[in-house]
This record gives C-alpha cells, sequence and structure tokens, in this order.
C-alpha cells in the first residue's frame, strides 16, 4: 500500500521560506515522477512542481518559478518542496503526489492533478501579508 506523508507545513510572513517534506512508503520515489500541488479555498488543486526523480527533470508552475524548488533523497525515499519569498497567494493545502500516468510527457501532463495516482493528506501553508 502506497502512503505519502506530507510535513512542514505552517504559518510564514510574506518573504519567508518553508521546506515541505513527503516521505514515501509502499512506493520507491527513485522509480518515477513526484510532485507537489495545491489547492487554495475555491479553487481546483494545481501543480506547483514535479520531478523525474530518476533523472532530476523539473518541471514548475509559471507561478513559483524561481521561489521554489523540488528536490528529492532518494535514501531517504523522501521528495522536499523549499519555498522562499513567499507571498500571500501562495496560502493554500500542499499535496504531495506520486505515480505518474500519463497520458503523455508535456509540462502541461506533468502539471495536471488527474495525471498521477497516489496523493498524501495535504499539509497547510499559510502566508500572511
Amino acid at each position: 500500500q502506497v502512503q505519502l506523508v506530507e510535513s512542514g507545513g505552517g504559518s510564514v510572513q510574506a518573504g519567508g521560506s518553508l521546506r515541505l517534506s513527503c516521505e514515501a512508503s509502499g512506493y520507491t520515489v527513485s522509480s518515477n515522477y513526484a510532485g507537489w500541488f495545491r489547492q487554495a479555498p475555491g479553487k481546483e488543486r494545481e501543480g506547483v512542481a514535479v520531478i523525474r526523480t530518476g533523472g532530476g527533470i523539473t518541471y514548475y508552475a509559471d507561478s513559483v518559478q524561481g521561489r521554489f524548488t523540488i528536490s528529492q533523497d532518494n535514501a531517504k525515499n523522501t521528495v522536499y518542496l523549499q519555498m522562499n519569498s513567499l507571498k500571500p497567494e501562495d496560502t493554500a493545502m500542499y499535496y504531495c503526489a506520486a505515480g505518474f500516468r500519463g497520458p503523455d510527457y508535456r509540462r502541461s501532463t506533468f502539471l495536471s492533478p488527474a495525471a498521477f495516482s497516489h496523493w498524501g493528506q495535504g499539509t497547510q501553508v499559510t502566508v500572511s501579508s
């Protein structure tokens, strides 16, 4: 059974930083793709960052490019999201995802929630102005 457990969320002021962690069990993160998605109240879930864990290729949403960094630690079977220069609009529940299922390998597909089959329970990030 695949389990993804997120941690590291919290409340910060604008301009601050947080690092989210996603520890996987029952699944080897180095074997596929993993990503971070977020959902703000009243909005659809959206892709934030995805990494091809076997090769380090990354994809980012335009809104976080240059501020967020996704990385992995295969020995710990963990994926991270370093978030810097946080803005109030980054406030959302952040979810870890794994088990990429396509249907293709376009950037837009990687950042689509429908492309992933395994999900964590989420960790809340709140950024105040």
